[in-house]
């Protein structure tokens, strides 16, 4: 290639160059003079090249030729950036998009994703074309926004990996997953395209979901959407099933179910009660997780609890077992440790009802302590609009009094100076209710000599307040929330406390009186209102039967008259009758389970003769 031609390139290239970058008035003529303009190819020039080269001598350096592949490789460049020009003008705005987008998280855009109208700090995002976050027309009821629920931290694997750390976690699921894979390695691996869910992620071996579930809207009132679950036709039958084989206590039966039905509910939560009370709480865990899975992918298009705006009524039937499923994984995730995730699960069972059936307002104040979100508790209780007498719950005037005391520990705070301080607080908690704290002293357990001079005054030596309600209720938080109290500084925070409330009960014994007439004025009614509220589904302990005794609810009663004859035959033919199961230092729980199966023979009750017609 001559030395003229490239200078001829050159002067091309600036010509097109100068033309580009004038003024947006003359840009379209000048494109319209580009266009028509010719295009050179640079290998054409290289062609040429060729041609010159063998008209000329043979001998060139070979360093020339280096230069005059590094001036093409010059004009290519060149022809190339002057000829897209215009296309990268236009398009770089939307590359410095794609490259934000590029350098953020891919979990936080998947979770932003996933959030359905919800930012990070548990608020409702504004669309732009929208109308505000309050859309109850009537205004006669509003949902609080304290209640929505933030996705990101419904993940227990998430919170596990801010706890620990991602290399421990990912280590232990790379261990467990190579174990799972050798144990599964001789059955055929089928791969399923699963559907995306917000609080289960599924499991690489569960089954695909069947569809056997669906939800239906029932009506719009007040700004909600009501909605209930309902089964198929198939799903009814396995329901049926289920029934007979629930009636005479056959595991058998229902381990059948599943094998047809693999996400049918009732079996899946039973299966996972017996996992529990065998001591296998990974399995029990799985159950539960599959059977909430199924109820997530049975959910309604309209169905966004997230944004406190569906109402799921326990009064429905088909409605109560994702009630209890959920309360189920939210005690596994307690179990785990993962608070947070709890406390997300907590918030979503309350806004779904308002009527609270499974009692999560008795240890949402429990998942917040435990997670330290103690301004979002503060905020719980000022804004929460489900139950005006909160206040007066035995948790919540214990657990605001510890959510001061960490909040005035952190940092000074300006409503201080109008609000009560911690000390205030657990005064009254103390003084409201004071037989919290000898049942406190024995669970958890405060074994220093001044508990004794604090249980023994006369103002904490009951232990029943005189309320059956309350009793229950105070019963349930010490079961929940007693390891709270073994922290030092709590103990001694309450100790203080304590101590200052027989000061004031020794000098004016009136103060005591009107403490006492604010309970019975809150809870007035002489029968337990919330006797459907087990004082065990709140405890951390778990329960186990030992296997002799679970092997009773394996066996078919079929099988137990067979057996019966069998012995019968053995005596000579002589019927004789089997004495009644002895009851005595045995484990309670085996018999509350063993008593409910129908061929478990305690004996006949002997009973007073007395008329028939006097009652209690």
């Amino acid at each position: 290639m001559s030395v003229r031609a490239l200078r001829k390139v050159l002067q091309q290239q600036e010509e097109s160059a100068n033309n580009h970058t004038a003024d947006d008035d003359s840009e379209s003529e000048s494109e319209s003079d580009s266009d028509s303009r010719p295009f050179i190819n640079p290998f054409d020039l290289l062609n040429e090249q060729d041609q010159e080269q063998e008209n000329d001598s043979s001998d060139v350096d070979t360093s020339s030729k280096a230069k005059k592949e590094d001036n093409v490789n010059k004009i290519i460049a060149t022809n190339f950036s002057s000829s897209n020009q215009k296309s990268k003008k236009k398009k770089k705005k939307k590359n410095k998009e794609l490259s934000s987008k590029i350098d953020e998280d891919p979990l936080d855009i998947i979770l932003e994703d996933l959030s359905f109208g919800v930012d990070s700090s548990g608020g409702q995002r504004e669309p732009s074309k929208t109308k505000p976050e309050n859309v109850n027309g009537s205004g006669k009821r509003s949902q609080p926004h304290i209640l929505q629920v933030d996705p990101r931290f419904l993940s227990a694997d998430n919170e596990l990996r801010r706890i620990f750390g991602s290399k421990v976690v990912s280590s232990f699921e790379r261990s467990h997953q190579a174990g799972s894979s050798r144990q599964s390695r001789s059955g055929r691996r089928v791969n399923h395209s699963y559907r995306k869910t917000i609080i289960i992620s599924p499991s690489e071996h569960w089954p695909r979901w069947d569809g056997s579930l669906s939800m239906e809207l029932l009506e719009h009132k007040d700004g909600c959407n009501y909605f209930r679950y309902v089964h198929s036709y198939t799903y009814s039958l396995a329901q049926r099933q289920f029934e007979a084989a629930q009636a005479t206590h056959d595991l058998n039966g229902i381990a059948n179910i599943l094998l047809h039905h693999p996400y049918h509910i009732d079996s899946l939560i039973t299966l996972s009660e017996y996992y529990k009370h065998s001591g296998d709480l990974q399995m029990s865990a799985d159950a539960t997780a599959k059977a909430l899975y199924a109820l997530e992918c049975a959910w309604h298009p309209l169905f966004t609890p997230l944004q406190v705006n569906c109402q799921l009524k326990y009064e429905h039937d088909t409605n109560k077992p994702f009630f209890t499923t959920l309360f189920a994984h939210m005690k596994n995730m307690d179990r785990r440790g993962c608070h947070r995730s709890a406390l997300e699960i907590c918030k979503l069972l309350i806004s779904l009802d308002s009527d609270d059936p499974t009692g999560a307002l008795f240890c949402i104040d429990y998942f917040s302590l435990r997670a330290e979100e103690y301004k979002w508790l503060e905020r719980f209780s000022e804004e929460y609009t489900g139950d005006n007498s909160i206040w007066l719950y035995p948790n919540f005037t214990y657990s605001l009094s510890i959510c001061r005391f960490y909040l005035e520990r952190e940092e000074q705070l300006k409503e201080t100076e109008t609000k009560a301080t911690s000390s205030d607080l657990m005064e009254q908690a103390l003084m409201l209710y004071p037989s919290v704290v000898r049942k406190l002293v024995d669970k958890v357990p405060l074994k220093e000599q001044v508990w004794s001079k604090i249980v023994n005054h006369s103002y904490f030596r009951k232990d029943e307040t005189g309320s059956a309600s309350l009793d229950h209720l105070i019963s349930i938080y010490v079961e929940k929330s007693y390891l709270i109290w073994r922290l030092p500084e709590l103990h001694n925070f309450l100790k203080d406390a304590a101590l200052l409330v027989i000061e004031k009960m020794d000098i004016n014994q009136s103060e005591a009186r009107d403490w006492a007439c604010v309970r019975k004025e809150a809870f007035a009614s002489d029968k337990n209102e919330y006797s459907h509220l087990m004082v065990s589904d709140f405890s951390d302990s778990t329960p186990t039967i030992p296997p002799e005794h679970l092997q009773n609810f394996m066996v078919d009663p079929r099988l137990v008259e067979m057996h019966d004859n069998a012995n019968q035959e053995n005596v000579g033919g002589v019927a004789v009758a089997h004495p009644p199961r002895e009851v005595a230092n045995r484990n309670p729980l085996a018999v509350l389970f063993e008593s409910m199966l129908p061929w478990v023979h305690y004996g006949t009750r002997v009973e007073n003769n007395l008329p028939q017609d006097i009652e209690d």
